[in-house]
């Protein structure tokens, strides 16, 4: 009697470790999706942007992210066979996984916070050398593309202000037309809108585009960041249970 009452206590344990890792498993998949979803949505919404950066680690996170993502989706689907098979190698192995995955997304999650220290540095030196010496230049229309959304998307005109346009090689050249900012600045944007800078017609945003631009990226690293480590230190944590109550 006692033998059987054992038997059937493991049967019981057994079916309700199988649903445990089957719940667990459900969320380390969402957790991937989420933080694949985060690392498409930065190239894919936010490419234009990274033209202007001179520092890749904006966009290495946001792959990494991608990678991570996808390795845990995969593993997901991997961790429900092994469930299902039972064996414990295979299970094993799943484990090990996950805990590569914790460790790659939280290099991302570090490297997009670290890149956040270091952002208003990088605009400042960059951004205006990138409107004075590269836009609207041969071989470089995706720097002009680039910009002239980043003004019209955050209604701003130049780095600083619009006065930043005066030094632009495009501007000083025959080019230009005898505007004085791009067309992209205008309110209304029409065609050599650009030759009369004048608040009525031009968008005249105190601290510039670079302002905008900054909390912008500011809030997207934040939450990069935040998925990055986040989901990570769920997974980590669901991976640490899983194996103390399987083994």
């Amino acid at each position: 009697m006692s033998h059987f009452n054992k038997s059937e206590q493991d049967d019981w344990m057994t079916i309700y470790l199988k649903y445990l890792l089957f719940v667990f498993n459900f969320f380390f998949w969402v957790g991937g999706a989420a933080v694949m979803a985060v690392g498409i949505w930065t190239l894919v919404e936010k490419s234009d942007y990274l033209n202007i950066l001179a520092s890749s680690t904006f966009a290495v996170s946001a792959y990494i992210l991608i990678f991570a993502g996808g390795l845990v989706m995969i593993t997901g689907f991997l961790g429900f066979c092994a469930i299902i098979r039972e064996q414990r190698s295979c299970l094993s192995a799943y484990f090990s996984m996950l805990l590569l995955i914790f460790l790659i997304e939280l290099v991302a999650g570090v490297l997009a916070y670290v890149y956040y220290q270091r952002l208003s540095e990088e605009l400042k030196q960059h951004l205006t050398q990138t409107l004075t010496e590269n836009y609207a230049l041969p071989g470089r229309k995706h720097i002009t593309h680039s910009v002239d959304r980043l003004q019209q998307d955050f209604k701003c005109c130049g780095s600083n202000s619009s006065a930043d346009w005066q030094h632009s090689v495009y501007i000083l050249s025959v080019e230009s037309s005898g505007r004085v900012v791009p067309d992209s600045c205008c309110k209304t944007i029409t065609f050599k809108c650009g030759k009369r800078d004048h608040p009525s017609n031009i968008y005249k945003v105190e601290g510039g585009c670079i302002t905008k631009l900054e909390q912008f990226l500011a809030d997207h690293l934040l939450i990069m960041g935040a998925v990055g480590i986040g989901v990570a230190c769920l997974q980590f944590l669901l991976t640490v249970c899983l194996v103390f109550s399987f083994y």
